[in-house]
């Protein structure tokens, strides 16, 4: 699940961040805590760190890359190959809701006979979008509530999205850091001191940003490794996360002749629910904190 268009999957924020390059001296300032502004990454060398006026990725890094986008390219044709004649004019991401509906008309022919070569293309476009951070996955959750109704279709959408944020992550904790620094320098500080905050309430934290549109859920991904979020932490509040706006997202699906574009998706009504859910997550943080305050203050005699 995606500016700013508040969005529970707001990749299409990628495609108008400003890309901003980091002097080096960055890398080497402290920040006011005495801590480094950034943790360090293995595996990524200090010199391949302060990349910044070309694309950041080294020959290797780019391999693994088209390496790996080789691979879900050849699952997609294997799909492809094992379907019935299919009209090549439909293999395409819908732009509005119109497209959307003629293409869940023609799918759905296919559903009952080939269900299982359905399933594993909807699973293998998904991951894929989710792991290269390509915009549309509301385009693909609308579509799973279209043709497997709210209990299948949410979970559907919650485990490919959690399969596409776990290969964004895995592949990011690779080769990730030079390109974040490149996209988001200035988010990724922000991102880094906020987490270094809530270290000992990392879970609930991730969720709240899971929940609401605080932070792209593309950023989330692609930073998480780079900030030393672990990943079990990252994948349950993923999982967890991702649950509202999933149902408003893959609901809305079942009424696609209701809808007239993607926006009224999320109203001021859902995206304040949304919200409102998030603050619920931080609620045991601030009283733990609260209390915590309580009984490390200055006891009176």
């Amino acid at each position: 699940m995606e500016p700013r268009t508040i969005s529970p999957f707001p990749l299409a924020a990628l495609v108008t961040m400003e890309k901003a390059t980091v002097p080096t001296d960055v890398m080497k300032k402290p920040s006011t805590t005495g801590e480094e502004l950034l943790p360090p990454n293995q595996g990524i060398s200090n010199g391949d760190s302060r990349r910044t006026s070309q694309l950041p990725l080294t020959t290797f890094e780019t391999s693994v890359v088209l390496g790996i986008f080789g691979m879900f390219t050849i699952a997609l044709l294997c799909v492809y190959v094992t379907m019935p004649s299919v009209d090549p004019s439909f293999l395409k991401l819908p732009r509005t809701v119109a497209e959307l509906r003629t293409l869940t008309d023609y799918v759905s022919k296919y559903t009952d006979d080939y269900r299982l070569q359905v399933l594993l293309g909807y699973c293998t476009v998904y991951i894929f979008m989710q792991t290269f951070m390509i915009p549309g996955t509301i385009v693909m959750s609308l579509l799973a509530g279209s043709l497997f109704g709210v209990v299948q279709g949410m979970t559907l959408v919650i485990f490919t999205a959690s399969a596409g944020a776990s290969c964004c992550y895995l592949l990011s904790r690779l080769i990730g850091r030079p390109l974040a620094m490149w996209l988001w320098a200035d988010k990724l500080n922000f991102f880094t001191r906020e987490v270094t905050k809530r270290r000992e309430y990392l879970f609930n934290y991730m969720i709240f940003l899971r929940v609401t549109p605080t932070l792209p859920n593309t950023f989330i991904n692609v930073c998480s490794p780079i900030v030393n979020v672990p990943y079990p932490t990252f994948i349950g509040a993923t999982v967890i996360g991702l649950m509202p706006a999933t149902f408003v997202t893959v609901r809305a699906g079942l009424a696609l002749n209701t809808l007239s574009s993607f926006n009224e998706l999320y109203d001021v009504k859902t995206v304040s629910a949304l919200f409102c859910i998030g603050l619920v997550s931080i609620v045991p943080t601030i009283l733990k904190r609260s209390q915590s305050q309580v009984f490390d203050g200055p006891h009176i005699r």
